[in-house]
């Protein structure tokens, strides 16, 4: 069962599903099994297992220092790759997705990295800062093993570069609820509605709506416009704060 196929099957028996995170290595990898633990028990459907890289554009403070702890801890990517396939395996009820940015991939060689996360049971993957223009040999490696290219689209995208992403976007759509990067709360509103009125009209596929997503209020709010909420950074900070079990407690409690 591909990402979309998994996705619509679980629609069918929820209003809204959920889409959280970790930062591989950050603090340390014991603590990212038991935040997965706690986000599986919370019955979250999707997981992004963010490989931290040194310059993470897309976001904000939160992850940003995650992203930099993981780096001097020594992280690497092929110890990513490995805790990747063991969480899959693991937990086969939920989906995981790599999150990074692409120079991780260049590094790696783009066909080697993609190969790796799909033997690693990975249903697809996030890459913020690679435009669509250069994106052809990622595509390909992608189609080649069946994982599913997540672009995002944003509020300021015209609808023809919405419709040009869509084109080469696969498994699901990742709606930027606003400018700026992660973290930050997002103000619902009319015009945020109508910007995913927009997407709507323009693939079949299942959207998520990320960037901001904080509270069960928010959630709330994107039940009938979009598939799966993505709540991030809030995890992330939560599980440093106060733990598994209050992780797991705020996960369960989005959707109540």
């Amino acid at each position: 069962m591909n990402l979309e196929q998994f996705i619509r099957r679980q629609r069918q028996q929820k209003d809204i599903l959920l889409m959280s995170h970790t930062v591989l290595g950050y603090p340390s990898w014991d603590d990212n099994r038991k935040a997965i633990a706690a986000l599986v028990h919370a019955d979250v459907e999707l997981i992004e297992l963010q490989f931290p890289f040194s310059e993470p554009i897309a976001d904000g403070p939160t992850l940003l220092a995650a992203n930099h702890a993981a780096i001097q801890s020594g992280v690497s990517t092929q110890d990513c790759l490995d805790f990747a396939a063991e969480v899959s395996q693991q937990y086969p009820q939920t989906r995981f997705v790599i999150m990074t940015y692409v120079n991780i991939l260049f590094r790696y060689g783009i066909h080697n990295f993609i190969k790796a996360a799909a033997q690693a049971g990975i249903s697809g993957c996030i890459i913020p800062d690679l435009p669509l223009e250069q994106a052809q040999s990622y595509i390909k490696a992608c189609r080649e093993q069946a994982l599913a290219t997540i672009f995002l689209v944003t509020t300021e995208n015209s609808q023809q570069r919405i419709q040009q992403i869509l084109d080469h976007t696969s498994g699901l759509v990742y709606c930027v609820a606003r400018t700026g990067v992660t973290g930050q709360r997002t103000q619902f509103s009319t015009q945020l509605h109508q910007y995913l009125d927009r997407v709507r009209s323009a693939t079949p596929l299942p959207m998520a709506i990320g960037f901001g997503i904080q509270s069960t209020d928010d959630v709330r709010d994107l039940i009938g416009y979009a598939d799966i909420a993505v709540v991030g950074s809030q995890a992330v900070k939560h599980y440093a704060d106060f733990g598994a079990n209050a992780l797991q407690q705020f996960a369960q409690g989005l959707r109540d």
